[in-house]
């Protein structure tokens, strides 16, 4: 299609879209207020650009301050009506009683055009974004008077039958209109429209359209200067504004172009906007069915899940009820058998008692005179007798009336059914880089999808990743790990590991996270927390309760200070070293230094030049002098080298500073001495060797490195000037409390 071709289709469907041949009655969803659910009455505009019904922003308003007044008495942009009507409101009415009477202050703060409650923020009910309304509260914001247009568009296409009647005709001879008129807010049928707009007369020259219920000013004014007309747009606040409101309002410093410039540039864009839309039409419909069946077969998925969970529970329910016919059948065996028991022995006891069973026997057996039938029955008779006054003598019940052995102890399963779920496979976790730390231990924490189900347990594995021309290492297991983090010990100094993990539900395991790499220090890690005890300034420094960060206050001290500064002198240094020294081996430690710091110096301090040095009663060696002049002159590491017994790094602004005479161990960077300041700085230093190291920690990146008297024990120093902190990590410092 040629660019001729695309202009005129372009501007058919603009055409169209404009004499709104569009059918309206599509777009209901639109014309929906997201708080009422109902079509828009008298919509306003808010500062994020959504369109809240007036009624509901009161509401809105009202629920946050139960005892707050009403605004009705806003600007023609914000209150329904007519654009300059000032009626008064009960609410209105009842603050000036509440004025008159005292209860109210009538400070300049209370305006009686700008009554608004003391709260005005509330959450926008489509973005959720925080809307601070300000003093004005609603008078601020403007009416949308075109999406009322299209909403009363909408209301008469939804009731084309109803026509609108003539606000003029008397009862009962009303006609339909046929104008309304915009400077009158009211209907008229032809007859009536000629009485009151006789030819000749200045209401001759009103303004009029079609029959319409809506009536919305001519010429839209400012909602902060009531009396201007808006003429301007600001693209900072995508808000028209009027001159003043540019002059010396709260738009002066903002960017603002003429209306008609806003108008076309934004027509434009939502034209060119429309036409992709309508040019896709068939690619909207095509995803329209997809969706269809995605909604179809969510349906029926649904309905099966629904099944087979059902009948899952239907198969516990008839194995819970088969289980309980039998433990009951098996309680009531037992407990009928000790009753049968207990009941006979019973029997047997009652037959001991006087004129009743043996004993009543007994005594009728007594009663033979014959001696020989006596002897015949009373021989085992005796015997039965004798066996009842030895039971008398070691009673016993024939039966244990507990039933321990039938209590069950369902805990198990109901710990089971309390867990059960559906078996889905679970997500996998992410690894989290910005809480994960590795040394010659290794910190890892993951985090799960916000919307995944609960996990048993994770399991995290590593190896170490093979240089070149070597085999690729097994994976390393831990520990099951119930919780976002875990420790893994023993890493081998200067190699590169790779982690991963996944999730466990139900014995079920989620696929593995993607592999995260991180590279060891070269040496162990070594631990320390900040001294407050060798050349700290209490009056500059502040140190945290743990010891493990310092901020430098750029105060009245500083200014002080340098206003004693002779010529050719410099402003001074603040340092700080930590509380631990190194007199052997290697040893590597890191932190992080505010970005907004001025200037940071970071590296190490012999202690046997510190004592000696701290003691100089010369200014131009003291420690709060400063021999780095920040010129390039390259005698930096001389000067150092002689005088002080640091060898510091300098870091501020965002940007790191390599010294001039500097052998990096990086390819590259021997052009450039200035480089982008690290998220965390890595000092190793080899006592043995007499080196000192810098690095990017998280990529282990070695900066810069330089020669060290290590004379006597070395301690981490750090110099500060100005404003900026520096703050130990975490790893470092638990390191350190844990000999503590």
């Amino acid at each position: 299609m040629s660019d001729s071709e695309e202009i005129t289709e372009f501007g058919s469907i603009v055409e169209r879209i404009e004499r709104g041949e569009v059918p309206i009655k599509n777009i209901e969803r639109e014309l929906i207020c997201p708080i009422c659910k109902e079509l828009f009455t008298h919509p306003l505009i808010l500062p994020c650009q959504h369109s809240v019904c007036h009624k509901c922003v009161k509401e809105l308003l009202l629920q946050n301050q139960d005892d707050s007044f009403g605004t009705d008495a806003g600007s023609e942009c914000s209150n329904p009506g007519s654009p300059r009507s000032r009626v008064p409101s009960p609410s209105m009415e009842r603050l000036d009683r509440l004025v008159r009477s005292g209860s109210v202050s009538s400070s300049p703060g209370w305006r009686r055009s700008s009554v608004t409650p003391r709260v005005t923020s509330f959450p926008c009910p489509g973005c959720q974004r925080d809307i601070e309304l300000g003093e004005r509260g609603i008078s601020m914001l403007f009416r949308n008077f075109t999406l009322e247009s299209i909403v009363e568009r909408y209301r008469q296409a939804a009731r084309a039958a109803v026509a609108i009647m003539c606000n003029v005709c008397k009862p009962p001879a009303v006609q339909e209109a046929t104008k309304s008129c915009m400077d009158c807010k009211a209907s008229y049928c032809n007859e009536c429209f000629k009485l009151n707009h006789p030819w000749g007369t200045p209401r001759a020259q009103h303004e009029y359209v079609g029959p319409t219920t809506n009536f919305r000013p001519k010429v839209l004014m400012c909602p902060e200067h009531e009396m201007e007309k808006v003429n301007m747009y600001c693209e900072v606040c995508r808000r028209p504004v009027c001159h003043l409101c540019k002059l010396g309002g709260s738009h002066a410093n903002h960017k603002v172009t003429s209306m008609s410039s806003a108008y076309k540039i934004l027509k434009d864009k939502l034209s060119k906007s429309i036409h992709y839309l309508i040019s896709k039409e068939e690619q909207v419909r095509t995803q329209i069915s997809e969706l269809e069946v995605l909604i179809r077969q969510t349906e029926e998925n649904g309905q099966l899940a629904e099944r087979q969970a059902h009948e899952h529970f239907e198969r516990l329910f008839e194995t819970l009820q088969e289980r309980k016919t039998e433990l009951l059948r098996s309680i009531e065996l037992s407990r009928n058998r000790r009753l049968d028991k207990l009941r006979s022995q019973v029997e047997e006891y009652q037959g001991m008692l006087e004129n009743s069973g043996l004993v009543g026997y007994a005594q009728e057996v007594l009663k033979e005179t014959d001696q020989s039938c006596f002897v015949q029955t009373a021989k085992q008779l005796h015997i039965r007798v004798q066996k009842a006054t030895e039971s008398l003598r070691t009673f016993q019940p024939a039966a244990n009336p507990s039933f321990d052995e039938f209590v069950l102890d369902t805990s198990k399963e109901e710990s089971l059914l309390k867990d059960l779920s559906f078996g889905g496979v679970p997500d996998p976790p992410m690894i989290d880089l910005s809480q994960s730390r590795v040394y010659n231990e290794g910190l890892i924490h993951w985090r799960l999808p916000e919307d995944s189900l609960p996990t048993d347990h994770h399991v995290l594995e590593y190896r170490k990743v093979p240089a070149k021309d070597e085999e690729e290492s097994q994976w390393h297991l831990t520990e099951r790990v119930h919780g976002p983090s875990t420790v893994v010990c023993d890493l081998d100094s200067d190699c590169r590991y790779a982690f991963r993990v996944r999730s466990c539900r139900n014995t079920i395991h989620s696929a593995y996270s993607p592999d995260v790499s991180f590279h060891t220090p070269p040496a162990p890690v070594f631990g320390f927390l900040f001294n407050e005890k060798c050349g700290y300034s209490a009056e500059r420094l502040r140190l945290s309760k743990r010891k493990d960060s310092v901020e430098s206050m750029a105060g009245m001290a500083f200014l002080l200070a340098a206003d004693r500064v002779q010529t050719g002198s410099y402003i001074c240094l603040d340092y700080i070293i930590g509380d631990t020294g190194i007199s052997h081996g290697r040893h590597y430690w890191a932190f992080s230094v505010e970005p907004s710091s001025y200037m940071v110096k970071v590296g190490v301090a012999s202690d046997s030049k510190m004592s000696e040095w701290f003691h100089n009663p010369r200014d131009t060696s003291s420690p709060r002098y400063d021999h780095d002049s920040g010129h390039d002159s390259g005698s930096e590491d001389t000067c150092y080298e002689l005088s002080q017994p640091f060898t510091l790094l300098t870091a501020g602004m965002g940007k790191l500073f390599i010294p001039k005479a500097s052998h990096t161990a990086a390819a590259g960077d021997h052009g450039s001495r200035v480089l982008p300041l690290p998220q965390r700085i890595g000092i190793c230093l080899d006592y043995e060797a007499g080196r000192v190291f810098f690095y990017d920690a998280d990529s282990m990146r070695c900066l810069y490195e330089r020669q060290v008297d290590c004379s006597g024990t070395m301690y981490p120093a750090f110099a500060l000037m100005g404003g900026g902190a520096i703050h130990l990590e975490e790893f470092i410092t638990a390191k350190r409390l844990s000999y503590m």
